[in-house]
């Protein structure tokens, strides 16, 4: 992440592009979020120097072979408590050995070191000045209250990172900072679904996507109000650490371990109007049979509906399509493998439920931007 390298190019290279032509026009609108959170523009991996390793393995995992040590959080008055904290939880933790997930020198700054004036009857002290993001690899903005008053020690902070290469990750109302340092235009970018449309009138040049969970462009990571912070933080540390150390993260967090950044913000109904069950046990199904066919007919059939009532239902409930829920449950089924086996990318493809391996790498390029093979080669363990 550090050193000023591209994480993303504007296309598919090596064989990302295989059997991207022989799917249909319905699969490209039922994806249409996909890529939100999702690494959309496509991972270009950059070769290590002289294939040297880049950690040791007699110390607690600082970093692995992605290059992302530092972690800085800038925190200002008016801090909110939950912003901060899914902060701390995603990138503050020490080393737990149970886990064996990376340790990052995560740094919490403030233009004025000292009191941090909070938001919910609480202060912080805060000892460490916007000097502590200048080599930092992630550079994360906590919200506060009033997100519209920028202070011009920060934006000048947030440029000079930009211009390094860093990466920037601000959720709910801080992307209005990010927006004030004159980083948004051209880049899609999010935030709570009560702000999207004065975030679009003030930075009329971003790219706003109202009501999704997370988008990443480039360097710059925003995501949506309170829990989508987790979402985002969790994103981002899959697509420099892999699906495992996610995952590993989401469970002692104690929760999903992921929900796509195209995901709507709320869905309409939490619960169906009627006495039917909930979905919950059918998508349980879907995970434990994913090489089944599991298209809209069959599980409306499961589920003693019609395909357009289920399909219907389908969205209320889950916030996205039954075709991109599976697909993207199939994609996280198959990093799992790539990471945890050495089984052929046919094999995989077949037990997750793609046919081919000419359709795993078609999906699996568009939701995570790089090749089954170049996912192998960057995660295995």
């Amino acid at each position: 992440m550090g050193g000023g390298r591209p994480l993303r190019a504007a296309a598919v290279v090596g064989d990302e592009a295989d059997g991207r032509e022989d799917h249909g026009r319905r699969d490209q609108q039922e994806q249409d979020h996909e890529g939100h959170g999702s690494n959309h523009a496509p991972i270009v991996i950059l070769p290590r120097v002289a294939e040297k390793p880049v950690f040791v393995d007699f110390l607690p995992w600082l970093v692995q072979a992605v290059g992302m040590e530092t972690v800085a959080v800038i925190v200002q008055d008016g801090a909110e408590p939950f912003g901060l904290g899914t902060l701390v939880e995603v990138w503050g933790e020490p080393y737990h050995p149970e886990d064996d997930n990376p340790v990052f020198d995560f740094r919490v700054c403030t233009p004025r070191p000292g009191v941090v004036r909070g938001r919910s009857d609480y202060n912080l002290v805060v000892e460490r000045g916007l000097e502590a993001i200048e080599d930092a690899d992630l550079v994360c903005l906590s919200p506060k209250y009033d997100f519209l008053a920028h202070d011009p020690v920060v934006l000048e902070a947030l440029r000079a990172a930009d211009a390094r290469g860093a990466t920037i990750y601000a959720h709910c109302s801080g992307v209005f900072e990010i927006g004030a340092a004159g980083l948004l235009d051209g880049r899609e970018c999010t935030t709570h679904w009560r702000y999207t449309d004065r975030l679009a009138g003030t930075y009329p040049e971003a790219k706003v996507c109202p009501d999704v969970l997370y988008c990443h462009d480039g360097n710059i990571l925003t995501g949506a109000g309170a829990a989508a912070g987790i979402d985002a933080s969790l994103h981002l540390m899959r697509d420099h650490f892999g699906a495992r150390t996610a995952a590993t993260t989401a469970r002692r967090i104690v929760v999903p371990p992921h929900r796509d950044g195209g995901q709507a913000q709320f869905i309409a109904n939490a619960v169906p109007d009627c006495d039917a069950e909930t979905l919950g046990p059918l998508l349980q199904w879907i995970v434990e049979n994913l090489g089944e066919d599991l298209g809209v007919e069959t599980l409306a059939r499961h589920n003693h509906m019609s395909a357009r009532t289920f399909a219907r239902r389908f969205r209320a409930e889950t916030g996205t399509t039954p075709h991109a829920w599976v697909t993207r449950q199939r994609v996280q089924a198959a990093e799992e493998l790539l990471e945890r086996t050495d089984h052929s990318i046919d094999w995989i493809a077949d037990e997750v439920g793609f046919g081919n391996a000419a359709t795993l790498r078609h999906h699996f390029a568009r939701v995570r931007g790089l090749s089954p093979q170049q996912y192998r080669r960057r995660f295995a363990g």
